[in-house]
């Protein structure tokens, strides 16, 4: 049986309304003192994202054969430091947005000020729901740490942090195609690689199929990108939330701009089909995650 968009659109809503389930749960109440803090950080969190993040925490623990809900911790802390990365990313010393799926951004809403700090919130306590994962019943605290290493160099000046400062560094400049891959490599594709990894690190799996893993993260984390600057230049404002052609007026460097759209889409092509590829190790337990791979061909938003 081929690959049905629509039915498996309805299997990743199912998806993202599981980890919602749970997300609420490991934030402080919106009511919280300082009230201003707590309601800028549920603001940021709960927009309409598409939880990605947690997803593949969950479905990397599945597949290695685990008890996806014992990673529910790690899986909904990535959520935050995706928000948290978000907000900062949107501040007008980054790129300086005034949307954000639609809405105004976290800065617009609550001032410059509480945007940085709801951002600082986000990240720290993304790391105090990981380490509680130690204290489950079963739970190895020496695997914990691991993953909190590997979220923490993904999340840092070797990962999306230094993405960031590249992404700052080149803004209306000419780069070539290594330069941009591994910008993006960092500041986008450093997480989905850090959550891949997560669900089979915290239960001891550092075998082939940790390397499958990875493998499809890069792949993966390449084709959103490329994908993601398609949709910049050909999607649609109303699904997107975010204008058309924002990266051009800003004078960024994209998959398009650099190789063509053709060209960028045989690349967005390939680079699924190697992430479909690398799961050849493993059997229909992975069929989600080789559905996601070939979703961001026709992915909208």
């Amino acid at each position: 049986m081929g690959f049905n968009v629509v039915t498996f659109e309805g299997e990743l809503a199912d998806k993202k309304a599981y980890v919602e389930k749970f997300m609420r749960e490991f934030m402080p109440p919106e009511n919280a003192y300082p009230q201003v803090i707590h309601r800028a950080m549920h603001y940021a969190v709960f927009n309409g994202g598409k939880r990605l993040r947690p997803i593949l925490v969950l479905e990397s623990a599945q597949v290695v054969g685990k008890d996806l809900t014992r990673a529910l911790p790690v899986a909904c802390a990535m959520e935050m430091i995706h928000s948290y990365s978000l907000v900062h990313d949107d501040l007008p010393a980054m790129d300086d947005d005034d949307l954000r799926r639609g809405k105004p951004t976290c800065h617009k809403v609550f001032g410059e000020a509480n945007a940085i700090l709801t951002g600082d919130a986000l990240l720290t306590l993304a790391f105090e729901i990981m380490t509680a994962c130690a204290e489950l019943p079963g739970m190895e605290p020496r695997y914990v740490a691991k993953v909190v290493r590997e979220t923490a160099r993904a999340v840092g000046s070797l990962g999306m942090v230094g993405g960031q400062v590249l992404d700052l560094e080149l803004e209306g400049k000419d780069t070539d195609f290594f330069t941009l891959k591994t910008l993006h490599s960092k500041k986008t594709g450093a997480l989905f690689r850090a959550c891949l990894r997560a669900g089979a690190l915290l239960f001891g799996v550092e075998d082939e199929r940790l390397q499958a893993l990875t493998r499809y993260a890069e792949n993966f984390g390449l084709g959103f990108q490329i994908t993601d600057d398609i949709l910049d230049v050909e999607g649609d404002e109303k699904i997107t939330g975010k204008p058309v052609g924002s990266d051009e007026k800003k004078r960024k460097v994209t998959y398009p701009s650099l190789l063509g759209m053709d060209e960028a889409k045989k690349l967005a092509k390939s680079s699924v089909e190697e992430a479909v590829e690398s799961l050849n190790v493993f059997g229909a337990e992975a069929d989600f995650l080789r559905n996601l791979a070939l979703y961001l061909l026709h992915r909208r938003s």
